[in-house]
């Protein structure tokens, strides 16, 4: 059995917490729009906004192209959460399992990963966050803009 651990972080966005919860809830395919560190984000199965959906992503991370798949676990309406269970992709070289975890509420977004290490000195995901912080600033540029 490998070392668990949790990684989370908060930022503050000016746009309101809900506006990037609704665009990741129910219009997730535009992030690939808005943001140029994501390259291609598509239903692989299921229906968007839904439990039980398929999504496959390609992003940037250390100039290099990589891929996660995840199946949405649960969404909580009035908690502005999603949480996202990792079932392929580069993550799972290092990661026996991962979760992702966001959650909005008024100016703030916070991102929880939930992961468990093939092996002990497997580095912690801080470049996946750096992407993730990322593309949430570019999320929040977009809606700035408008």
């Amino acid at each position: 059995m490998g070392v668990k651990g949790k990684l989370i972080a908060s930022m503050e966005v000016k746009c309101g917490g809900h506006l990037i919860h609704d665009l990741l809830h129910t219009n997730t395919h535009q992030a690939a729009i808005v943001s140029p560190t994501i390259n291609r984000l598509e239903v692989h199965e299921g229906e968007m906004g839904k439990v039980g959906t398929i999504i496959n992503m390609k992003y940037n991370e250390d100039r290099q192209e990589k891929s996660v798949m995840y199946e949405i676990e649960e969404i909580d309406r009035y908690k502005k959460s999603i949480s996202r269970k990792v079932i392929g992709g580069d993550l799972l070289d290092f990661y026996s399992s991962f979760t992702i975890i966001s959650s909005c509420e008024q100016q703030w977004i916070t991102w929880t990963f939930e992961y468990e290490k093939k092996l002990e000195d497997n580095q912690e995901p801080i470049n996946f966050l750096g992407f993730i912080l990322n593309a949430t600033k570019d999320i929040e540029g977009h809606f700035l803009k408008k």
